[in-house]
């Protein structure tokens, strides 16, 4: 496995686009890309990089910031509010064709994101076909027809005291898959939003380990 590495490439509309990007020891592997939440392209986001890179993905972690990170919630929404959905579109789907046209590309690329980044995990796998997509307390307000571009499944882990992402919503986007035929399952953790997040005030060590084990293990499923 390869550490981390800083990997620039130009985009769809001919945008640099950077992300840290780390390769498991055996190919052909499938691909993963993963959306930091909005704090920025922190470190706890790299270490998940090569967390996956260990467990055989290759492995892309997109920076949205553009270098930029923060501690500073203050700081962290501007620079989420700075956020064009239309270039950050170009950078997720260039760096889903990147992994695509990888030498030791399995062919099958999936997608998990937190916070920020679930919504992002989402929003990729509606904008172009990827084979598994994981969101960790992300929006999944859609619609069916938004949702009808779904190639693959979708797992999704949500706090039961989160107040950014809660029930209505998650219940909101479980009938609106089922009214667009498309497969997924929702866990609820006793848990904060951002528990997962290993660097965080609300991680939560028991919840984010369960909701890893159920990762790993779809991704399995569907990825390998």
């Amino acid at each position: 496995m390869t550490k981390p590495q800083l990997t620039t490439i130009t985009t769809r509309a001919g945008r640099e686009s950077t992300a840290m990007v780390a390769l498991p020891d055996k190919t052909p592997a499938p691909g993963m890309a993963l959306f930091h939440a909005f704090l920025g392209l922190t470190q706890e986001f790299i270490d998940f990089a090569e967390c996956y890179a260990s467990k055989g993905y290759i492995a892309v972690a997109p920076d949205f910031y553009n270098g930029e990170t923060t501690r500073d919630f203050d700081a962290a929404y501007e620079l989420m509010g700075a956020m064009d959905e239309e270039v950050c579109t170009d950078m997720a789907v260039s760096w889903v064709d990147w992994m695509h046209a990888h030498d030791g590309c399995s062919g099958r690329v999936g997608t998990v994101g937190w916070c920020l980044g679930g919504t992002w995990s989402l929003n990729t796998s509606l904008a172009t076909p990827i084979d598994a997509s994981v969101v960790y307390y992300g929006s999944v307000a859609k619609t069916k027809d938004a949702l009808s571009a779904l190639r693959g499944p979708v797992l999704g882990h949500f706090g039961t005291q989160d107040e950014y992402f809660g029930k209505d919503m998650v219940d909101a986007f479980e009938v609106e898959m089922d009214k667009a035929g498309k497969p997924y399952v929702d866990h609820w953790y006793e848990a904060d939003h951002a528990f997962a997040n290993t660097g965080g005030a609300h991680y939560h060590e028991e919840s984010a380990e369960l909701a890893d084990t159920r990762t790993f293990r779809f991704f399995e499923e569907h990825l390998t």
